[in-house]
């Protein structure tokens, strides 16, 4: 079960993308997604070199995802027996039956909303046969695991259960307008209506910066790289150093988000760190950079990155600003000018585009706008891949 990878350059990183066009973002898994993954799959069965170096890499840089990575091999090396002799007629309508029987679980559990992830699945018999075991195993092998874990509730982490014993400052927004805020450390916080936020009486002198949050707020934060900025967000911690962003939490929404205009942040789940904490351990994360946002959905306890709606231009790229008017120019240059305008990161295939040039007029043009204009000139097309631009073309004409 070989996985077809091609090389493609990330603003001069070189990264692996499958042949459909994904990056696979192992962090967003759960149980139910590795255990169908053709490259985790392999791993567990067939044990090669160069899977146990990926995995065992991948798994020190993400210690969280330990015990998750556990229970799905667990699942699948209890599935080392010999296939049963069935028609394709019979697997197909089995695995039908069991995957509408979750999908009306589902339905039942999450009364608001119902998230399903989509994946590209290549419909072989040893892949019919992984995912029906799967299904059925995994219904009462991590089915437990994972609604005990929701039936625990994120109510330990909301505003008004963690914050009583901290003692906090606090401001409360009850106007209809959003207020100016000045924290200690000279940080800006822009706080919108029926908004609170807290910080503790040693902010100005603890080892971090922490800041309670209920509702919606900006924050322009002050730098200072020994003593990091945290936001915590009912599930969610936002850390930075120094950076603009926007953080929103009510509590009665079914997402939060977490959006940032400059510099960079990493956002965790305060139940994953609780769960893997160990002495003077740094909590790992997903990285957000300028004009992408991140969601994290509550019911099914994931996180989504994407672009933002309209990106911005970003003011500290521009310092080496062209016109954005281009005569025969080299779609590399092209994309490395669009690529620092924004700070976005643009995949495309190098060697495949190498003879590509484009004449366009870019100037005032949303970001959006000027990728339009670009591909329409090569012949290609764009999808947006966890908050970056992924080019698909198969080559200029």
């Amino acid at each position: 079960m070989s996985q077809k990878l091609s090389r493609y350059w990330v603003n001069q990183e070189l990264v692996w993308i499958d042949i459909c066009g994904i990056m696979k973002d192992y962090r967003l898994f759960d149980i139910s997604d590795f255990v169908i993954d053709d490259d985790f799959i392999r791993w567990v069965m067939e044990e090669k070199k160069v899977d146990n170096e990926f995995w065992n890499n991948w798994l020190s840089e993400n210690p969280d995802k330990y015990m998750v990575v556990a229970e799905a091999r667990k699942i699948l090396e209890s599935l080392s027996i010999e296939e049963p002799m069935i028609s394709e007629e019979e697997k197909e309508t089995e695995i039908t039956r069991l995957l509408l029987t979750i999908n009306e679980k589902a339905e039942t559990t999450e009364s608001k909303e119902s998230v399903t992830p989509v994946y590209p699945i290549t419909r072989s018999k040893r892949k019919y046969w992984y995912l029906a075991a799967a299904v059925l195993i995994g219904i009462a092998v991590t089915g437990f695991f994972y609604f005990q874990e929701k039936e625990k509730g994120t109510e330990q982490f909301a505003y008004g259960a963690v914050t009583p014993s901290k003692h906090l400052i606090e401001s409360v927004n009850t106007s209809p307008k959003t207020i100016s805020l000045k924290l200690p450390d000279e940080s800006i916080v822009e706080l919108t209506p029926n908004s609170r936020i807290g910080y503790a009486n040693d902010f100005d002198s603890s080892s971090t910066r922490d800041v309670y949050l209920s509702g919606e707020a900006f924050f322009r934060v002050t730098k200072n790289p020994a003593r990091p900025f945290r936001v915590f967000a009912n599930e969610i911690v936002t850390k930075v150093l120094g950076t603009t962003f926007n953080v929103r939490c009510f509590e009665k929404d079914t997402v939060i988000q977490v959006t940032v205009r400059t510099g960079k942040v990493s956002v965790y789940s305060q139940a994953n760190q609780a769960k893997n904490s160990k002495p003077n351990s740094q909590p790992g994360g997903i990285i957000l950079t300028p004009n992408q946002e991140l969601v994290y959905k509550k019911s099914a306890q994931v996180f989504q990155k994407n672009l933002l709606a309209e990106p911005i231009e970003i003011s500290s790229a521009i310092a080496v600003q062209d016109n954005m008017v281009f005569e025969e120019a080299p779609l590399e240059k092209v994309f490395s000018m669009l690529s620092k305008k924004y700070e976005i990161n643009i995949v495309y295939d190098q060697e495949l585009l190498r003879q590509c040039t484009v004449t366009a007029d870019l100037r005032n043009e949303p970001f959006y706008r000027k990728l339009d204009l670009i591909c329409k000139a090569i012949s290609a097309n764009y999808e947006i891949i966890d908050g970056q631009v992924v080019i698909v073309t198969k080559g200029c004409k």
